[in-house]
């Protein structure tokens, strides 16, 4: 028996408008096909597991074939199967007129992100690669007669008997000389690979099985261990060093969502490895862009989500409009700070242990999300110079009572480098005061979330201002010198030094200080590192050179033998005093230094 027809559609070149909206993802074909042949295979278990269906289940593996000979691809299940009539039905009706609604829609649009799937295109995708799609099939139903249905991308089609002994569907592409590249075994693989590595039917390939059809993700947490976790993160990232730990996802109200988080090492804070977490429907893989499901700072981690709430041909403006990827959202967000708050409670030392690998992830999301900073502050820690940690209310409580201001402000004193900044460092632990490291590049930025969040308190960096004006006190101190002195010993510096971005000032500082503080004020520093990132309308501010303040140490010895000494060697011990400032801050260097060092020479030799 042969059947011949036509579909009733109003446009006789479907085809190459379906290849020309769908060029960019011509690949995809093959997930569709395999997709529809895993579908078949759960229909007849299901069946067989409800009593429909009675018959020998058999072997279910999806089987994927190349012929270049030929020059075929051919997908074969052993699922339900069809009959000649629900060929006509679900391939001549269903699916092509969900064709042909696209192409009425979308003829005239350069839109492409919600084409497949959506209309029915999911088997039509064959034709972008092929010119003559065949399906033989046979169905499951007792009495059924094999089928074989030939099209050739036109309207037209032919249904005719075939010789089928078993039950299912071969879906055999032809494939055109343009899609050559899909003959290529490595080619299908790598496809496979990308789409069907957790399909949950097993999908073979040049006699090989080629996915893991119950991945940890689908199984409860109790039935699994710490090596099934970092087992699996081995499949999904062979050449990364293990995560320090993970989050289980599993969630089937007010949506469904399953799936597994880790945490990795970020060697490089910023190095960061986006699109390393997988976003699957029913373990058909979609996109690892899931910056629209997951939000921005979570892109840190790695993993997979899934969820059958979430179209495999979704577009980039279905999920931001969807309500259910938005809940996703806000539960992942939530789970992710839940784990950290689990784990700090749990064992503070393996949290304090693994702070410097996700401190950057914590902060970035603090920074990023006000619920993901309201449930962070109790666990984010600070590190202070002594290698202690704290969360926030346990350092305010211990440096309260010693840096609160006269303002009755709390003033939290930082380092972004405790070698250059050792000097500045040890003076302020000389007055008792505690050091934080705040030492990563987001730190800058954490910083003024700090202040924004915590009341009367704010951030200096100990090189800002000289030790005695970091946290300012009602207690003065006194000058050796009297007026006339200091103003001669602010002269003899401003000759010395002569740069309009120097201004000096003469105060009394305590003996054990250095003879010059160089200092650059915490404002105009953090003005400057914003117009260097491009934020806060500060931009004017990155070409202009810093402007210092140099502060000479009236009760120190050496400024009083600078006063007493002769005009010609008052200048020579200034620049000397000053140098050596500059030298310790890393701020010395070319002509300068070389000067420094002849003139250090000179005065060794002096004496």
């Amino acid at each position: 028996m042969e059947e011949r027809g036509s579909i009733s559609i109003h446009t006789e070149n479907i085809f190459p408008i379906i290849k020309k909206f769908l060029y960019s993802d011509h690949e995809i074909f093959l997930r569709e096909l395999v997709s529809n042949a895993v579908d078949a295979t759960q229909k007849i278990k299901r069946l067989a597991a409800i009593g429909e269906f009675t018959g020998e289940l058999g072997d279910l593996t999806v089987k994927v074939a190349v012929d270049k000979e030929a020059r075929t691809i051919t997908i074969a299940d052993h699922g339900i199967g069809m009959t000649a009539e629900e060929i006509k039905k679900y391939i001549n009706q269903i699916a092509f007129s969900g064709a042909s609604e696209f192409v009425e829609r979308y003829k005239d649009s350069g839109d492409k992100s919600q084409i497949i799937g959506q209309f029915g295109l999911g088997f039509y995708s064959a034709f972008m690669v092929s010119d003559r799609v065949e399906i033989i099939t046979k169905s499951y139903k007792e009495g059924s007669e094999a089928a074989h249905w030939t099209c050739d991308g036109s309207t037209e089609f032919a249904i005719i008997d075939a010789e089928k002994e078993t039950r299912g569907t071969n879906v055999i592409l032809n494939v055109t000389e343009d899609s050559e590249e899909f003959l290529e075994p490595a080619r299908i693989r790598a496809i496979l690979d990308k789409y069907c590595k957790f399909l949950p039917v097993p999908v073979e390939f040049e006699g090989e099985v080629i996915n893991n059809p119950n991945p940890i993700w689908t199984k409860q947490p109790s039935e699994l261990t710490d090596e099934d976790y970092k087992a699996f993160y081995k499949e999904l990232y062979p050449f990364s060093e293990a995560p320090l730990f993970w989050i289980h996802l599993n969630v089937d109200y007010p949506f469904n969502l399953t799936g597994i988080l880790y945490f990795p090492k970020i060697k490089n804070e910023f190095e960061l490895q986006r699109n390393k977490i997988q976003l699957y429907s029913r373990q058909v893989f979609i996109t690892d862009e899931v910056k629209d499901v997951v939000p921005e700072f979570l892109m840190l981690l790695h993993g997979v989500i899934d969820s059958p709430d979430i179209p495999l041909n979704v577009s980039r403006s279905f999920l931001q409009a969807d309500s259910s990827v938005k809940k996703i959202n806000t539960y992942i967000t939530k789970k992710v700070a839940d784990k950290l708050n689990e784990l700090f409670k749990k064992d503070r030392t393996a949290f304090e242990s693994s702070w410097s690998d996700i401190n950057v992830f914590v902060k970035y999301g603090m920074l990023s999300d006000d619920k993901f900073y309201e449930r962070a502050k109790d666990f984010v820690l600070l590190q202070s110079t002594d290698g202690k940690y704290y969360t926030i209310e346990e350092y305010k409580a211990l440096v309260a009572p010693n840096q609160t201001n006269k303002s009755d402000q709390l003033v939290l004193l930082y380092t972004t480098d405790e070698n250059k900044q050792h000097a500045f460092v040890e003076a302020a632990q000389s007055r008792g005061y505690n050091v934080l490291k705040l030492d990563t590049l987001i730190d800058s930025h954490f910083i003024g979330l700090l202040e924004q969040k915590l009341e009367k308190t704010t951030l200096k960096r100990v090189d800002s201002e000289t030790t005695d004006k970091l946290i300012e006190k009602d207690e003065t101190k006194e000058s050796v010198l009297n007026d006339k002195e200091k103003e001669d010993l602010k002269t003899a510096y401003e000759q010395a030094i002569s740069n309009q971005h120097m201004l000096v000032e003469v105060a009394p500082l305590s003996p054990d200080d250095a003879p010059v503080v160089i200092t650059l004020p915490e404002f105009m520093r953090r003005m400057k590192d914003m117009s260097k990132s491009g934020g806060g309308g500060m931009m004017f501010m990155g070409d202009m050179p810093d402007t210092y303040n140099v502060t000479i140490n009236a009760n120190h010895p050496l400024n009083q033998r600078v006063l007493s000494a002769a005009d010609e060697d008052k200048t020579r011990i200034a620049r000397q005093a000053f140098d050596l400032a500059l030298l310790s801050q890393n701020m010395l260097s070319g002509a300068a230094l070389t000067a420094f060092v002849k003139r250090s020479f000179d005065l060794m030799t002096k004496e």
